[in-house]
């Protein structure tokens, strides 16, 4: 039996009826603030072609990581996903019947993040009044693909009916951000950005490094196989990046581990590091060593900074070699950050001119390490609940470890992080939601006054991250 899709008013919204008062009413002075959305992976070309999107699966199923781990988990094949290998050339599922798959297995994310915005996009973007099953697959399919051929579903329209103020998409240092540059030649008014991720000339372990120290080469005239040339030509594109609108670097690094090296022997570290049999230790203290020098640069050029370590990439070797890169095999880990942090922090966390962002999988430094950390250093800002731990749960888990000792304006609001464009709306709203209630009992425990509660309730939807990302 179908059922209807009904978006609850008061979902996410705290049981007790009190509470859930407040959190309403403060939620209707948050709920259609503009959408800042400072770090994420969506597509630039989206934007700077503004083609129509195919259709329902490879809009919402294909690049959703999200979604292919859980079905991964689930015993279905990537190839019936229509994901396509790294070699060879199979013979891939048509698109209906992709999404035909993915609507049989739709229950399994019942109680996911996923579910939560997947269902707000069915309801919201597309107007779907049943449920996803097995039985409404084909009506879903062809009522989602229909509107995306209307103009009004173009990535443009969505980007000014999502109310996105500004959107921050990542590259590598060797894009040439052609895409960036067809938007800023266009007469489109939406704004795009991007961020300057140097994890492919930063990372000794990343695939092809010294190739790529190489088209660095290529691309500002510098011999980067010198450590002084290569941190110029790292300066150089920095710059480049910055005239494209970024106002904020990214990294990727398995740890939080820096490192102050002398430039003696940070040279002669660079020349280990470009062998083809550079060692794991030499490896992780060049990335260690690179954060200082990215955090000094910072200081420089104003970029913000930020930092996800804590994830064991491409965990599944299997995966990977069939795949590549970012399919779902991502999976947290242990991670320290007051001994990691401490070179870095020696050198520059007293300043109050470098904004260097922490992200964490790692939720048992919340309050042991990263609030403490935050709450005392003028340089150390927190990111929201990341990855695995965006969700309602993770982000009352990060507000109640970390407000008491670093407080809310040591956080920088919220951002989506998604490669799914049509989410980034839904993920806004639950993190609204979900701040919204955690005011809400601050003000039933007479700890805030409700005029305080609803300035906050601005300050985590929209203002931080304006804020902190200079924006």
């Amino acid at each position: 039996m179908t059922r209807a899709l009904e978006l609850h008013p008061d979902r996410l919204f705290p049981a007790d009826q009190a509470t859930r008062g407040i959190a309403r009413e403060l939620y209707k002075t948050v709920e259609r603030l503009p959408i800042i959305s400072p770090h994420g992976h969506t597509d630039p070309q989206w934007f700077a072609a503004d083609e129509p999107f195919v259709d329902a699966a490879q809009l919402l199923i294909t690049p959703d990581h999200y979604v292919l781990r859980m079905l991964y988990s689930l015993g279905v094949s990537l190839e019936k996903l229509g994901v396509a290998p790294v070699e060879g050339h199979p013979v891939l599922p048509q698109s209906r019947e992709v999404w035909r798959l993915f609507a049989r297995h739709y229950g399994m994310f019942r109680g996911t993040p996923s579910r939560l915005w997947l269902d707000w996009v069915f309801a919201e973007v597309f107007g779907l009044r049943v449920c996803l099953d097995s039985e409404t697959s084909d009506l879903y399919f062809d009522a989602i693909s229909t509107k995306l051929a209307e103009p009004a579903f173009r990535p443009r329209a969505l980007f000014e009916r999502f109310r996105i103020e500004v959107l921050a998409t990542t590259e590598s240092p060797l894009d040439d951000l052609r895409h960036h540059r067809a938007l800023k030649a266009s007469d489109w008014r939406g704004r795009v950005i991007t961020t300057f991720r140097p994890d492919p000339v930063l990372d000794p372990e990343y695939p092809d490094f010294c190739a790529n120290l190489d088209e660095l080469s290529h691309l500002t005239g510098r011999d980067c196989r010198s450590y002084r040339e290569y941190l110029e030509a790292l300066r150089q594109r920095r710059a480049y990046f910055a005239a494209h609108g970024a106002t904020s670097t990214d990294h990727g690094h398995p740890t939080a581990a820096t490192a102050d090296l002398s430039e003696a022997n940070a040279a002669a570290l660079f020349q280990r590091i470009v062998r083809a049999d550079v060692s794991a230790g030499d490896a992780e203290l060049f990335r260690a060593h690179m954060l200082t020098v990215m955090a000094g640069m910072s200081l420089e050029d104003g970029l913000v900074m930020q930092l996800h370590p804590g994830a064991w990439r491409n965990h599944n070797p299997t995966l990977l070699a069939r795949f590549g890169r970012d399919k779902g095999a991502d999976i947290p880990m242990r991670t320290d950050y007051v001994g990691a942090l401490k070179p870095l922090l020696d050198r520059y966390g007293n300043s109050r001119a470098l904004t260097l962002i922490i992200f964490t999988l790692d939720e048992s430094t919340y309050a042991r390490e990263l609030a403490p950390l935050a709450g005392h250093y003028p340089a150390l800002r927190l990111g929201p609940a990341w990855w695995f731990h965006d969700s309602p749960e993770g982000m009352r888990r990060f507000r109640r470890q970390t407000t008491e000792t670093a407080g809310f304006y040591n956080t920088v609001g919220f951002n989506d992080d998604t490669r799914a464009f049509c989410s980034i709306p839904a993920r806004h709203d639950v993190a609204r939601r979900i701040d919204c209630g955690f005011l809400a009992e601050l003000v039933t425990e007479h700890q805030l006054h409700e005029e305080e509660a609803a300035d906050l309730a601005t300050e985590l939807a929209y203002t931080l991250a304006k804020q902190t990302y200079r924006l």
